[in-house]
């Protein structure tokens, strides 16, 4: 099965199942992680710094391209709540500007 590794989330490695989202996947994997919007692609605070993998992602949707558009997503980030994985690992961070407070972060 395809995985997500998020290198700044200790020990989150999480299983992908088919047709699920990222934002699915490491919810169901029991992280918590930042979505403003309800999951709805109305919002960046979901978003994901990829550092591999990128090339195993759905391509990226209407808001995504809006926000990149726009300025307020980078080209190496994606929205967790828009983005499925297809095939293969990828990996990724959590931006500095959408950590949570409560949760514990590698450097």
């Amino acid at each position: 099965m395809p995985t997500l590794t998020v290198q700044n989330l200790p020990g989150a490695t999480v299983e992908v199942p088919a047709g699920a989202t990222l934002l699915a996947a490491v919810q169901a994997a029991g992280y918590d992680w930042m979505h403003a919007c309800g999951a709805k692609g109305r919002c960046t605070t979901c978003r994901i710094a990829l550092t591999a993998g990128a090339e195993f992602l759905t391509p990226p949707t209407a808001p995504e391209l809006r926000y990149q558009a726009a300025g307020r997503l980078l080209p190496q980030e994606r929205l967790m709540c828009q983005t499925r994985l297809e095939t293969g690992n990828v990996s990724g961070r959590v931006p500095r500007a959408t950590m949570l407070p409560h949760q514990q972060y590698l450097e």
